[in-house]
């Protein structure tokens, strides 16, 4: 898995279809939102694929044909999807024969890596499942216990430090992943409220950080914005301005 030195695009996340005028969904939605944002700089792509009623979905034909889709319009990008569980309702079983199914896709069409909460039941299982199948982990930490939990878990190539509550500490997490020897990449971010100050963050730290319609509708001084690519572009000023003055 290529490290990403400033920006990860979240193209759309588990919002409802229509939720913003520019929410891709479709594969050819996420080919062409995938494509802007690349111009606007991304050097990765998340996204969360989706069956024809615009569900969420693991299923390998609807992984493969997302991924796809992403690869013909940006060839040379890393592309990844979500694993989370609410996915698959909460079946921990369901999620893991879901992952399994990818092995039938080709490598065009399989991710280049996965997110995986540490909270969720069954990361250990999902994690190994998805490195037979050489796909990266990204392992996602929303808390402390995460960080501390994800000592004893391998193979682990980036750590999303995720910050979804107002009362999280971004650099205690951080700390306590260096102080149970977690290796691997470190990318910061936020979501809603919190989204911008951790781009900012991620700056002045020198850490790379995720932006799309997944993570937040608006840019820095709350006012919509068009699409991914414009969040790209925002985070990327955003990133670059803290940095100069870390």
């Amino acid at each position: 898995m290529s490290p990403i030195a400033r920006i990860k695009v979240a193209l759309n996340g588990g919002r409802a279809v229509g939720a913003h005028a520019a929410l891709p969904c479709t594969p050819d939605e996420l080919g062409s939102a995938a494509q802007g944002a690349v111009a606007a700089g991304a050097e990765a792509v998340h996204l969360h694929a989706r069956d024809s009623e615009g569900r969420e979905s693991l299923a390998a034909e609807d992984i493969g044909a997302a991924v796809a889709a992403v690869r013909r319009n940006c060839p040379a990008t890393p592309v990844g999807v979500s694993t989370g569980l609410w996915i698959t309702g909460k079946d921990v079983g369901a999620r893991q024969e879901a992952v399994a199914g990818w092995a039938g896709l080709s490598r065009y069409q399989r991710p280049d890596f996965a997110s995986v909460n540490v909270s969720e039941p069954g990361f250990t299982a999902l994690a190994a499942t998805l490195a037979e199948l050489g796909i990266a982990v990204e392992a996602g930490v929303w808390t402390l216990d995460d960080a501390g939990a994800l000592s004893i878990a391998g193979g682990v190539q980036r750590v999303l430090v995720e910050i979804m509550g107002p009362g999280d500490d971004p650099l205690a997490i951080l700390r306590r992943l260096d102080e149970v020897g977690v290796h691997g990449e470190r990318l910061l971010h936020g979501e809603g409220e919190r989204c911008w100050e951790l781009v900012a963050l991620a700056g002045r730290l020198g850490l790379p950080t995720r932006i799309g319609l997944e993570d937040t509708l608006t840019g820095p001084d709350g006012e919509p914005v068009a699409d991914n690519a414009e969040l790209v572009r925002l985070a990327l000023s955003v990133w670059s301005s803290a940095r100069s003055i870390a």
